[in-house]
């Protein structure tokens, strides 16, 4: 929900607030590569930590989303203060997105399984409700209630956090009195951990998992163009601000039914089969854009989404935790989540320029070569990634 408004609602505040397509273009650009280089120092920290600390920390990162967000209010439209706070708040999303993913697994410490494509498809709803809402909300109230609904979509997720630490924390002191029981041991009388190692060994101990991510990357560059741009690709073919909102509520709600079901998928297809397939799903995606000359076809490319970004989430996720051992999880997921950074850095500052000088056209066929190109790099990588389990 909270991307759902501060990402791919971020054109339709920022040009309503005065800057151009580059403006943005830089702002969310500036965005992730703060993220990028914050990171490394995040997923370390939170590899180190024991339990479900990172719990604390996701909190604290949203009250701190909370606070800058003011600045929505705050600063007038066409500042660079304005346009600094609404990078802030993506820098520390972006931040957050890898530690969420962790979370799902470290939450598995409790003793009771977690289906992360379910809570994922949970999460596609809870997109799709927020901008089909959120684009007719601008239509009728304007570029204001972006910030309003993100300010609300915080407090829920703090909320939620909240819950979710109390029931884990209930459920393990349960699991632990069982272990104690059964084994004669203390629950934290356990194994020595695996070594924990920095991102630059991470990379050079999976070289062929980080040549992998870097294809990802070229896919997740159309995802970028068009969460990023969609209004202006829609307006393109005659498309509304509240249009955009159901094309993006539409991209979501598709994702939820491959998200909720892929226990079942996985068990007949290997992870590393799912992410294939998912390739050429964005590929086909994208190049139906480019082809759009009515916003009823921009409509029927989200078709792709259920085996594009909807298999290749949970997918890596599930294949990450396969492959990677205990020390270098959060990293994994980090890496990959990096990539999803760098690629909307590109996303962001290449679309604006192109917007600016030839249009939404040109924007959609520079997505469809780039996620061709990666999707030859992943196809040819991903059978060569080693598992360190």
């Amino acid at each position: 929900m909270i991307y759902g408004i501060t990402g791919s609602f971020a054109s339709v505040f920022m040009l309503a607030k005065g800057y151009s397509n580059m403006h943005i273009g830089i702002t969310m650009a500036a965005a992730n590569l703060l993220a990028l280089g914050l990171q490394p120092f995040v997923a370390d920290h939170m590899d180190r930590a024991k339990g479900i600390k990172i719990i604390d920390a996701i909190v604290w990162m949203t009250v701190l989303m909370m606070l800058t967000g003011m600045g929505y209010f705050a600063f007038a439209g066409g500042s660079f203060m304005l346009a600094a706070a609404l990078a802030a708040v993506l820098a520390v999303h972006a931040l957050i997105q890898p530690l969420l993913n962790s979370l799902a697994f470290r939450l598995s410490e409790s003793g009771s399984e977690v289906s992360y494509g379910i809570g994922r498809a949970g999460g596609s709803l809870g997109f799709s409700v927020i901008v089909a809402v959120l684009g007719t909300l601008v239509e009728k109230k304007g570029e204001m209630s972006v910030p309003v609904c993100m300010e609300a979509a915080c407090a829920l997720l703090i909320a939620l956090l909240f819950l979710t630490k109390h029931s884990f924390a209930k459920m393990k002191r349960a699991n632990d009195i069982g272990i104690a029981e059964h084994t004669g041991r203390a629950p934290d009388e356990t194994d020595a951990e695996d070594e924990r190692i920095d991102l630059r060994a991470f990379i050079g101990r999976n070289k062929y998992f980080f040549i992998l991510n870097l294809g990802l990357s070229g896919l997740l560059f159309s995802n970028g163009i068009l969460s990023n741009y969609m209004p202006q690709i829609a307006a393109g073919v005659g498309g509304t601000t509240e249009q955009t909102g159901r094309i993006l509520s539409l991209m979501a709600i598709l994702e939820m039914p491959t998200m909720m079901f892929i226990g079942t998928i996985r068990k007949h297809f290997r992870s590393r089969t799912l992410i294939k397939i998912a390739s050429v799903g964005f590929l086909g995606k994208i190049v139906v854009c480019w082809l759009a000359g009515s916003v009823g076809l921009l409509f029927a490319a989200q078709a792709f989404q259920l085996v594009a970004f909807a298999l290749l989430t949970p997918a890596m996720v599930y294949y990450i935790d396969e492959i990677m051992s205990p020390g270098e999880a959060v990293k994994g997921q980090s890496l990959f989540t990096m990539m999803f950074t760098f690629s909307t850095i590109i996303a962001s500052f290449a679309g604006g320029w192109i917007l600016d000088a030839s249009g939404a056209k040109a924007l959609t066929f520079a997505g469809a070569l780039v996620t061709a190109a990666g999707a030859a790099v992943v196809f040819l990588s991903i059978d060569k990634v080693k598992s360190h389990r």
